[in-house]
């Protein structure tokens, strides 16, 4: 048995699926590390700071984008998916990057982006320069649009970014001429899943990146691609970045039909494993994407949208654990990513509950609960996902209006301040930015000078941080079979607590209330603060045994 199938504690004759107890770090590769000098993260960065991630222990990586790319939602635009865009390096660079970390017992998943491609992908070229009805334009979301003169959408839909989902486009004669649909920019069209061009084009990229070595994908939108018959408009307006379960744009029934002719790809390559970006509400409607012959895993954003309060994070690991055990899955678990507020941040009280409070108090606060989070996820059983710098504790940023990239900003006419406050590159050492992310100090977007504190090098040898807490909580969940069994037993509990047992024996017990409580029987394994007078202080977790 590898030591990486054991680290996971995955048995030899089950190896094949290490992914189910994994712990996995989503790499941004913009905001990791820069090795080249120009300011943005590259593959080179991620290469040289392997050893990192070794450490920190984790079974493998993400890496969000990384295919060729005009860069217009940061690399969500493919326009050829079969290579590396050179914003990143090149093949060879990342054909070295798989070496290196299967040599550190590292696996390697990317992105993979099916429900639309870039305005700049040959394809779509191809399709502005044809007919009405020719094949070019059946790859695409193509319709007349309503009206005498079709100067109207063809529905009412609009972008998740902000601003209508249609865009209409001018004929050769320079007349207007139909619309295409994109549910996020201009620049991300549709592919019209109808087309068996689409799927056969997607299983060859997946076979392109399988072969290299890669060990997975992370599926975007995947409830998404599958669009329903004539397009209905929407009943409500939809909010921006958001959207509801009866929402025509996504999770209709034919996407499950994709998504195993996406597995049968997987079976081909034993040891692989794909997990689906869904955004729906309903538990039953989750599960569906999750059987047997669908998506090995499927990303539940409970834990990463709930406040910190002991029922709503008790209703949301119970639920996440029946809709998986319904239909025989294994839960996924997250508390931020590259399109979520950071934990730190999202912890802080807010409203009444800040009055009173520095902004220094409000950090240190989201910073406890964001430390009792982590050893909340880490306790549960499934596949635990860590967005770089939450180990390192950094909190969303506050950036000025010139420095926001982020397409929701423009899209949603400077009414949504976008993403880019949790995509901020990371602070490696030193004591000014940009903190050895890279020579260049004007860097894609400003890192603050206050992170001076929460920097790689600064936290390493302090017992007491967040990222030694990180270490030692995985190296736990690795070498104790106290973490064992597929459920969890909940114990009854202070008001505003949760204390859960796994079958192996390990008790979780979270104080989400303003008092300290007693712990429940056992030996202590690890608090995220410590403990006063014997008891369990406010905004913190214990596991014992």
């Amino acid at each position: 048995m590898s030591e990486q199938s054991s680290k996971a504690n995955v048995p030899a004759t089950d190896a094949a699926q290490w992914w189910r107890s994994a712990v996995v770090y989503q790499v941004y590769p913009r905001s990791f590390s820069d090795l080249s000098g120009d300011g943005v993260g590259d593959l080179a960065g991620l290469i040289d700071k392997l050893g990192y991630l070794e450490l920190l222990g984790v079974d493998a990586i993400w890496l969000s984008p990384i295919m060729r790319s005009p860069m217009a939602d940061h690399g969500y635009d493919v326009s050829d998916p079969r290579a590396i865009d050179p914003l990143f390096g090149d093949l060879a660079t990342f054909d070295e990057l798989i070496r290196q970390a299967h040599d550190r017992d590292i696996r390697v998943t990317m992105d993979l982006v099916p429900n639309h491609t870039s305005d700049q992908h040959p394809w779509f070229s191809s399709a502005l320069g044809a007919a009405p009805g020719s094949p070019e334009r059946d790859r695409y979301i193509f319709a007349d649009g309503r009206g005498d003169d079709g100067s109207a959408p063809p529905n009412n839909w609009t972008s998740v970014f902000g601003g209508p989902a249609w865009t209409r486009i001018n004929d050769a004669d320079g007349e207007p001429g139909q619309w295409y649909l994109h549910l996020f920019a201009p620049e991300q069209p549709d592919l019209n899943w109808d087309n068996p061009e689409v799927l056969a084009d997607l299983q060859t990229t997946m076979r392109f990146w399988l072969d290299r070595g890669v060990d997975g994908f992370r599926i975007d939108v995947a409830h998404g691609m599958a669009k329903p018959p004539g397009l209905p408009d929407l009943e409500h307006p939809a909010e921006v970045l958001h959207h509801t379960d009866d929402d025509p744009r996504f999770n209709n029934d034919g996407v499950h039909d994709i998504h195993r002719a996406i597995r049968s790809v997987m079976d081909e390559y034993p040891g692989t494993f794909n997990v689906g970006e869904i955004w729906v509400e309903s538990s039953q409607a989750f599960a569906k994407y999750v059987r047997p012959d669908e998506l090995h895993l499927g990303f539940n954003f409970r834990l990463a949208t709930v406040d910190f309060d002991a029922d709503q994070i008790r209703e949301a690991i119970t639920e996440s654990l029946a809709a998986t055990e319904s239909v025989g899955a294994v839960p996924t678990w997250t508390l931020s990513n590259h399109d979520v507020p950071r934990e730190v941040t999202r912890y802080m009280p807010t409203g009444d509950d800040a009055e009173g409070l520095s902004d220094d108090e409000l950090l240190a606060i989201g910073t406890a609960r964001a430390r009792a989070m982590i050893m909340v996820e880490l306790a549960l059983p499934g596949t635990a996902f860590i967005y770089n710098g939450s180990e390192l504790g950094l909190p969303n940023v506050d950036l000025p209006d010139d420095a926001l990239v982020d397409p929701v900003w423009e899209n949603s006419g400077h009414t949504d301040r976008g993403r880019d406050g949790c995509r901020v590159p990371l602070p490696w050492e030193g004591t000014e930015p940009p903190f050895g992310f890279s020579t260049e100090t004007d860097t894609w977007l400003p890192i603050p000078a206050e992170w001076s504190s929460l920097t790689v090098e600064s936290q390493l040898e302090d017992i007491y941080s967040m990222l030694s807490l990180y270490r030692q909580a995985i190296e736990l969940r690795y070498a104790r079979l106290e973490f064992s069994g597929d459920t969890v037993e909940w114990y009854g509990a202070p008001e505003g607590c949760i204390a859960f047992r796994r079958p192996g024996g390990l008790i979780c017990a979270l104080n989400a209330s303003p008092h300290p409580v007693p712990l429940p029987p056992g030996r202590i394994l690890l608090v995220s603060t410590p403990l006063e007078a014997g008891l369990l202080v406010p905004g913190a977790t214990a596991w014992l045994v």
